[in-house]
């Protein structure tokens, strides 16, 4: 009789959590006459994500407006490209040579040249914020795997919209985006890029790890590896992990309620954005919402 209670609780247990390993969520109640959805996106992960969400193309037909992080036909603008190069750059004195002792410099160096085919030397104005960003995106492309220039959920949900002329909108700006990526204390910036060189085979795992959370629609177990500590100079300080994700959260969770009473819209927002106590998720529960998974 135990033994039947406890694969009864396993069984149980089981089924909860996939229920929960979702990364398409429906909103309802709280005097909305039409559901809306958010979906978790990964920057870098591929369309064949999508064929694990049925429920997805039902979602796409029967929404009005999609709405995004930022508006990503936005990029190729002459005023985007323009905003990109003023925040990537330094616009002091200082130099990428300036930040770092002449070995770290070297070691930054190398890596560089091999990883991004960059020589630092011919560009000293780059922050080291820009060069951190695209080391992400590099080690991807050749660690993790089946990346593909064409695929970019974000863009995919945006651009679906446009296809069938329907409302396309933005929880925040372009340079809202860039200065918050690449407009933290320069020092902050280097200690950063050092500490994730010198380490960077954890860094590659973290990327595995979260990929293969994020195909596996496990938004707990990607809010697990994000809180991740090393104790050390890779660990965000007081206010910086509030500044990507908490404040933003808090932020969007203010603009989503008028938003979907204009129509039913589906959000489309970084994954990150979703679990846990600050997450989307949660905070439109706590304004009254009824939020449920969907295959």
């Amino acid at each position: 009789m135990m033994k039947k209670k406890l694969t009864a609780l396993f069984l149980s247990l089981v089924i909860t959590c996939s229920l929960q390993a979702q990364l398409l969520w429906k909103i309802s109640g709280n005097q909305l006459e039409k559901p809306s959805y958010i979906i978790g996106t990964h920057h870098l992960a591929p369309f064949s994500i999508l064929d694990s969400i049925p429920s997805i193309q039902k979602v796409l037909k029967e929404t009005e407006q999609v709405y995004g992080e930022i508006k990503m036909k936005e990029m190729q603008s002459a005023e985007a490209l323009q905003s990109l190069q003023k925040n990537i750059l330094i616009q002091s004195d200082t130099t990428l040579q300036v930040l770092f002792a002449p070995e770290e410099y070297d070691m930054i160096r190398t890596f560089c040249q091999e990883n991004l085919l960059l020589d630092i030397n011919q560009y000293a104005k780059l922050k080291p914020a820009y060069l951190l960003n695209n080391i992400a995106v590099a080690l991807y492309v050749k660690k993790v795997g089946n990346f593909k220039k064409q695929e970019q959920l974000d863009s995919f949900f945006q651009d679906q919209a446009y296809t069938t002329q329907k409302q396309v909108g933005s929880l925040e700006t372009l340079d809202f985006q860039f200065k918050l990526l690449f407009n933290t204390p320069l020092k902050r910036q280097a200690e950063l890029l050092l500490a994730t060189i010198e380490h960077i085979d954890d860094g590659v795992e973290m990327l595995k790890e979260v990929t293969e959370a994020y195909m596996q629609q496990d938004l707990n177990r990607m809010h697990q590896i994000n809180s991740t500590r090393y104790h050390d100079l890779r660990d965000p300080l007081p206010g910086e992990e509030e500044a990507v994700l908490d404040h933003r959260n808090q932020a969007w969770a203010e603009k989503m309620p008028s938003i979907m009473q204009t129509g039913s819209t589906l959000f489309a927002v970084g994954a990150l954005h979703l679990p846990g106590k600050v997450g989307l998720l949660q905070l439109l529960k706590n304004k009254g919402y009824t939020v449920e998974p969907l295959n």
